[in-house]
């Protein structure tokens, strides 16, 4: 069962193990092997009416705000969702009035937001061609962990091997960028508490 699964024997293990503390009637014993009784079901996803409306507005502003990689992730996430909730709950979900309003102004990028954004999973360096607002052309090195989505603009969060400090450039202005095969030096987890340090931001972002 491990290897059709791809999960390792110990994997296994503990979830049977969190199987028979939910219930499940399962019999058997390490090394010997188990079985599963029938008429066991997982319990089905539970929400509130409000946790249903902050899903369904979530999903429809990343679908209508940010680029088209998250925007369709984002309606496969909802389906997804909607297909494992309890009839009654699929009702609310598919029937909620909650929508996002026309934007005044569409961002309108040259490079692929998907391209940023795997560059801060990965945590890899950015090398950028930017123009600011003069039009005045630069070539950057940047190490990118935080891309911000407002209405109007997107902005992408670095710290500027150029400058030695944190920048933040507007998507809409970057001409090309080239992901490198390089790792920053830090966690982008901490080039974002240093940012925040720096900025003066209090709040947490969880």
């Amino acid at each position: 069962m491990a290897e059709q699964t791809g999960v390792s024997i110990r994997t296994l293990y503990r979830d049977i193990a969190s199987l028979q503390s939910m219930g499940a009637m399962v019999d058997g014993e390490p090394g010997i092997g188990y079985v599963l009784k029938p008429g066991f079901m997982l319990p089905p996803l539970m929400f509130t009416p409000e946790e249903i409306e902050a899903i369904v507005l979530g999903s429809r502003w990343v679908a209508e705000r940010t680029d088209s990689g998250l925007g369709n992730a984002a309606r496969s996430a909802l389906t997804r969702i909607a297909s494992v909730l309890p009839s009654d709950l699929r009702d609310d979900l598919e029937a909620s009035t909650l929508v996002i309003g026309p934007s005044t102004a569409i961002p309108t990028d040259t490079v692929d937001v998907g391209l940023l954004r795997k560059a801060i999973r990965a945590e890899r360096k950015l090398t950028l061609i930017y123009r600011d607002a003069t039009g005045t052309a630069s070539e950057r090195i940047i190490w990118p962990f935080a891309l911000s989505f407002f209405d109007a603009v997107r902005m992408l969060l670095g710290w500027c091997e150029m400058r030695q400090g944190f920048r933040h450039f507007r998507t809409d202005r970057i001409v090309s960028a080239q992901m490198s095969e390089t790792r920053y030096p830090e966690r982008r987890q901490a080039l974002f508490r240093k940012w925040r340090e720096a900025e003066g931001i209090t709040k947490r972002f969880d």
